[in-house]
């Protein structure tokens, strides 16, 4: 216990400090629920992009083997030229919104590529979207994650060590001034008796 000045000053400061620690600390449990569940739901969101990834990886195992051909598909016949992302607040946490991503694709001969080129290429698109929608929705949970520990940190620190703390500073200090009422009574007693009996 740290150590504490026994005056009415110094109680007065650490009632109104354990009426702020009781004021914030619902609020600081009501942010730790809350982050609790955003979490929740960017875990859920992370599993059905995922889901929706492993479908179109299965929808291209069918006719992988047709990317093969010479010259069709290269790296450069598509590439993401923009990612946007908006920003976004829960709970007091700044998070990264994805907005979507615009792509580049490079010009090709329509009478000399298969007609499969034009689905492959946007199931292509479909692909990277998933996954930059996957990293964005993973950064929101890694930082929700770092405000959940810190919000949680913040919460036993009321709980378990301030709020019993203060109220055991509350405690010392009004025994002590009790104390010193009490003997400041008997004193007074004795010295009014130590009077009476001088008097007579």
């Amino acid at each position: 216990m740290a150590k504490i000045k026994l005056t009415k000053n110094e109680l007065k400061k650490q009632k109104d400090s354990l009426k702020m620690y009781r004021r914030y600390l619902p609020t600081l449990m009501l942010k730790k629920q809350q982050l609790q569940g955003e979490i929740r739901i960017t875990e859920l969101r992370i599993k059905e992009l995922r889901t929706a990834k492993d479908h179109l990886d299965e929808t291209f195992k069918s006719w992988v083997g047709v990317f093969g051909e010479k010259g069709i598909f290269t790296k450069d016949l598509l590439k993401i030229t923009s990612l946007r992302t908006g920003m976004g607040n829960i709970a007091g946490v700044a998070i990264p919104i994805f907005e979507g991503a615009d792509f580049a694709i490079a010009e090709y001969d329509l009478a000399r590529t298969p007609v499969w080129l034009d689905v492959a290429i946007e199931s292509m698109k479909q692909v990277i979207l998933l996954d930059l929608e996957a990293q964005i929705v993973e950064e929101q949970r890694r930082r929700l994650d770092k405000e959940l520990r810190t919000t949680t940190q913040r919460v036993n620190l009321f709980e378990k060590i301030k709020i019993p703390e203060t109220r055991g500073h509350i405690k010392k200090i009004q025994v002590y001034l009790g104390d010193q009422q009490t003997s400041a009574v008997v004193r007074g007693k004795i010295a009014k008796s130590g009077l009476e009996k001088a008097a007579k």
